[in-house]
């Protein structure tokens, strides 16, 4: 019996101020391929004192590079060194799962690419984050033997940049569908002091989420319900709910607390203007939970039959969408069932499984 694949696994993103969800993706891939057996993951980041916090502790030993973030991923991009060996020892591949890309040494290089929104909107972004994510991309369209994208539209994106189509795949993340009691429920809405009714918006408070439009819409809604805002500050502008909005801003939860919260909500509202996939869609789908997202992106993509489409730049609709399910007498059964039935074909396991296949395609490159 062959020896299982050694792959060292870049790690870095869990240490983020803002993690995100590409950490959240490298985490349960991870988790998913070690439940396999056939892989040996080795995790590689930067320099650090600390572990990350416990939501986001990587599951497999992580070999540090002792160079800072910054330093380290500047010579990455720059000077294509050092190389992820010098940390992980002898590896069968390496794989950058997001954010900056390794350099390609001896062993393949598989580099997950989660979206360019950098190239379509450079304004969203710090000028130190269009610098460093521009890199980022390049190096990945010129180092790669193998590019992952989370969906086509990624795909699509990629290939109209100069993406090689021959080595640029798609592997759909997965999602968690752990039940929710009624009690946890209740519970929850008790703890963050949300009402029975209330819109959801799960992520990094950024730009490209689109909340001011989203709080333009609920300023529409002729039987205005509060919004609960979930996830990390992140940057940008201060949020201005307009008059008469009501606005919980709960910040980060437990992930345990994350899917209650989902099951608590009314309506969940994504109207990001460019999303590489969109996990808090499909964990909204996941618990249930009606679904209000942008058409145009990957959500639309994502979504399928088991949500509304909007434009995510016009409040109306937005607005229009989310009084079609809080004035539906049964918007679990309505669209949470749809919504459900598209998110049970997600799972990590079948992720885990096209990952391994892309693994062994690169080992068996010329």
């Amino acid at each position: 019996m062959a020896p299982p694949l050694r792959v060292a696994y870049t790690m870095e993103q869990c240490w983020h101020r803002v993690p995100g969800g590409t950490a959240t993706a490298a985490l349960e891939l991870a988790r998913a391929i070690v439940r396999r057996g056939d892989v040996e993951l080795v995790g590689v980041a930067a320099h650090h004192r600390h572990p990350p916090e416990t939501a986001f502790r990587p599951p497999m030993v992580v070999e540090h590079i002792r160079l800072p973030r910054r330093v380290l991923y500047e010579m990455w991009h720059r000077a294509g060194w050092p190389p992820v060996h010098r940390a992980t020892g002898p590896v069968d591949i390496v794989h950058g799962t997001g954010g900056a890309t390794p350099p390609r040494s001896s062993e393949p290089l598989v580099v997950t690419v989660h979206d360019l929104a950098v190239l379509h909107h450079p304004d969203f972004f710090t000028a130190n984050g269009r610098l460093f994510l521009r890199a980022a991309i390049d190096t990945a369209r010129r180092r790669a033997d193998l590019v992952v994208c989370p969906s086509q539209a990624t795909v699509d994106d990629c290939l109209g940049h100069g993406f090689d189509p021959d080595r640029t795949v798609k592997v759909a993340h997965g999602v968690r569908a752990d039940p929710v009691t009624d009690d946890q429920v209740a519970d929850i809405r008790r703890r963050y002091a949300l009402p029975d009714r209330f819109v959801l918006f799960v992520g990094t408070r950024e730009p490209r989420k689109n909340l001011d439009t989203l709080l333009r819409a609920m300023a529409q809604l002729p039987d205005p319900v509060p919004l609960a805002l979930v996830g990390p500050a992140g940057w940008g502008r201060a949020l201005e709910p307009p008059a008469g909005v009501e606005v919980h801003p709960v910040g980060f939860v437990p992930e345990s607390d994350l899917h209650a919260l989902y099951g608590a909500a009314t309506v969940f509202c994504y109207p990001s203007l460019l999303e590489g996939f969109g996990l808090p869609v499909l964990e909204a789908m996941a618990r249930g939970t009606a679904v209000v997202t942008g058409a145009g992106t990957a959500t639309e993509e994502l979504v399928g039959g088991g949500g509304l489409l909007v434009d995510p730049a016009d409040p109306t609709s937005v607005a229009g969408a989310l009084h079609e399910v809080l004035t539906d007498p049964d918007p679990d059964g309505r669209w949470g069932c749809a919504g459900a039935a598209v998110a049970a074909t997600y799972t990590w396991e079948r992720s885990a499984a096209e990952t391994v296949d892309v693994y062994r395609r690169a080992v068996a490159l010329p």
